[in-house]
């Protein structure tokens, strides 16, 4: 167990740490257990720290260590008087042990895997590799144009009503044995 004191008056913060070594891991690690603000040298709020840990050859870094839980909320009121306050700390780092020259050691950070920003790229990436997927799936199974056009007879479509009437009438010669006749007749009427 050791206490680190930060002071700047009126007020004090006390740091309650302890280290611990665990075999699962095979290192020693150190934890931020209790944060104390005194205010004129009398205890003011207490709070209990969660998740501020890191092995005790490094330091721990985090952008926001608070008591908010826009924060992520790491420092917990343990009394009914800390409850009334909200601690922030902006661009926390510590290191209880081996510290050589006067030099933090490299930070372990305090950042999660799966921040709300990386989670909308993930889901946004799987949005567009379905996309790409159907689109692939389509691209295989379309068959080729070209060849279903010269296999069908010629269609035609008339453009306007007048187009219309005139694409079913018929011009044709009837052959009497002696003369040449030229009949019009409607599709429909024989």
């Amino acid at each position: 167990m050791m206490e680190f004191v930060l002071s700047d008056d009126p007020f004090c913060f006390r740091f309650q740490l302890s280290n611990t070594f665990y075999e699962s891991s095979g290192q020693w690690w150190f934890s931020v257990d209790r944060v104390s603000v005194l205010y004129n040298t009398s205890e003011a709020a207490i709070f209990n720290a969660t998740d501020v840990y890191a092995p005790a050859s490094s330091s721990y870094r985090c952008l926001h260590v608070s008591s908010l839980q826009r924060y992520s909320g790491l420092l917990l009121p343990s009394t009914e008087h800390a409850q009334r306050w909200a601690l922030t700390f902006v661009d926390f780092q510590i290191q209880a042990f081996n510290i050589s020259s006067g030099k933090f050691s490299p930070a372990s950070d305090c950042t999660t895997v799966l921040t709300p920003a990386i989670l909308m790229g993930l889901i946004t990436s799987l949005i567009l590799l379905l996309v790409l997927a159907y689109a692939l799936h389509m691209v295989v199974h379309l068959k080729h144009i070209e060849h279903d056009y010269q296999q069908k007879a010629d269609i035609y479509f008339p453009q306007s009503p007048e187009q219309l009437e005139h694409c079913c009438e018929e011009t044709f010669t009837v052959n009497n044995g002696t003369s040449d006749k030229q009949n019009v007749l409607k599709k429909g009427h024989s």
